[in-house]
C-alpha cells in the first residue's frame, strides 16, 4: 500500500499525486495539517513536519521531497522494467 501524507493547496504535493495518477497507482491520501492525527503519524514515522511524505509499504520506503518520490516512482512502477 502506498501512502501519501500530503496538502491539497501545496505545489510539491500536486507533482507527486500527478506522477501517482499518471502511473495509475491506488494510493492513500492523507491529508497533513498542523494539528491533525495524519501530521502526528507523519511526524512519527519520517521525523519531519514537512510534506510530501511518500510511504510505500509493500517495498519499505518512506521519503521525503517532491523530486526524489517522482523519481523513485518511476523507477518503481514506471516503464515496468522494476515490476514484478
Amino acid at each position: 500500500m502506498i501512502e501519501l501524507y500530503q496538502k491539497e493547496e501545496c505545489p510539491f504535493c500536486q507533482k507527486v499525486r500527478q506522477k501517482l495518477q499518471e502511473l495509475e497507482l491506488d494510493y492513500v491520501n492523507r491529508i497533513s495539517v498542523k494539528g491533525t492525527e495524519q501530521r502526528e503519524i507523519m511526524v512519527k514515522l519520517g521525523g519531519e513536519h514537512k510534506v510530501p511524505f511518500l510511504v510505500d509499504q509493500s517495498k519499505g520506503v518512506m521519503m521525503y521531497e517532491s523530486d526524489d518520490i517522482v523519481d523513485y516512482l518511476e523507477r518503481e512502477y514506471g516503464s515496468g522494467d522494476a515490476q514484478e
